[in-house]
């Protein structure tokens, strides 16, 4: 008599680690990726070097480099990395989208076309004054992509939510070149940012921004939970007592947030949002309380690294470090797109 042959639980193809360890290797790896990230660029700067900048500074050009350079700029590609990652997180349960992504949905472009209307119509403006514009822009596009969505037969779904967001990002992105077109000193103050770059930023910008990503952190921190019940449907949500329009709104400020911010000193770098939660639900069970973090950890890892690659392909000459995301998350995009319309 043959045995049946039992079925292999859900989740048995995922790396059977505990979510806390894997958490802290992840760490651990980010912190050599900013080890790496503060030594390599145009001139490399051994490590006895940055630690002595810390412990005896004595003024020198190195010590000056990585003082107010590239440790700067290397953590502000951790907090744009984790930003962009969470927000991407967010949207993907919250939508039950996995195409969802504060790029493709257009909230990185409303921003940007914020930033850039800025610009245009005062002139040089202070950066807190241009990452309200690039929240407000954020918001506005998400409210806009949301009800143009739910025009759609069936409302909200997650196929008609990348159809509007895609149609109003093409929009948008005309809207901003045609300013650009228009205005040549304004092309020329951004141009750079809007291929998304980390070039030239220092601590003051990280410390002006710190607030408004900060606290869109700790709200998609304490959705988690939330979240992974949203991702069940809203009607299962609703079926165990949650107040599912409160976490949609505190969900969406969250995002806003978090890419908002992201775009207002970094400008509109893409596919992170979209790779990142990807990869970290190979190895994790649908749960945000750990999906969260770890997409911290991960879009930091990987912004870090596609800047050091943007730094050290072209040297002395640099890449805006949008363009090595894209290069990553253009075909994932088109793999995962695909693999969808296939189911």
């Amino acid at each position: 008599m043959t045995k049946a042959i039992a079925s292999p639980p859900r989740g048995s193809n995922q790396l059977q680690l505990s979510p806390s360890l894997g958490l802290i290797v992840g760490v651990v790896i980010l912190l050599i990726c900013l080890v790496y990230s503060v030594s390599l660029g145009a001139a490399e700067i051994p490590l006895p070097q940055i630690l002595t900048s810390f412990t005896a500074f004595d003024g020198s050009y190195n010590h000056l480099i990585v003082q107010t350079v590239r440790l700067p700029r290397s953590l502000m590609a951790i907090l744009v990395g984790s930003s962009l990652a969470m927000s991407g997180a967010l949207m993907q349960g919250l939508t039950r989208n996995p195409l969802a992504d504060p790029g493709i949905l257009g909230i990185e472009s409303g921003a940007a076309l914020a930033v850039v209307a800025t610009i245009f119509l005062f002139g040089s403006s202070s950066l807190s004054v241009l990452t309200v514009a690039a929240l407000l822009g954020a918001a506005g596009t998400a409210i806009l992509v949301y009800f143009l969505g739910s025009l759609g037969r069936g409302g909200a779904t997650p196929l008609n939510l990348t159809v509007a967001g895609a149609a109003l990002t093409a929009l948008i992105s005309s809207f901003t070149t045609a300013i650009l077109l228009v205005s040549q000193q304004t092309l020329e103050e951004i141009r750079f940012w809007l291929a998304g770059s980390l070039a030239g930023r220092d601590t003051d910008i990280l410390l002006q921004v710190l607030p408004f990503i900060g606290v869109g952190a700790i709200a998609a921190l304490a959705l988690g939970k939330q979240i992974t019940t949203m991702s069940l449907g809203e009607d299962v949500a609703k079926g165990l007592g949650q107040q599912t329009a409160w976490v949609k709104i505190i969900t969406a400020i969250a995002v806003v947030l978090l890419a908002g911010g992201s775009v207002a000193v970094a400008g509109p770098i893409g596919f992170i949002g979209l790779v990142v939660p990807h990869m970290v639900r190979f190895y994790l069970p649908t749960d945000y309380r750990w999906i969260l973090p770890y997409c911290a950890v991960g879009g930091a890892i990987l912004l870090l690294v596609a800047d050091i690659a943007a730094r050290v392909l072209l040297k002395p000459q640099e890449l805006p470090v949008g363009i090595m995301t894209a290069l990553v998350g253009a075909p994932f995009f088109v793999y995962l797109a695909k693999s969808k319309v296939k189911k």
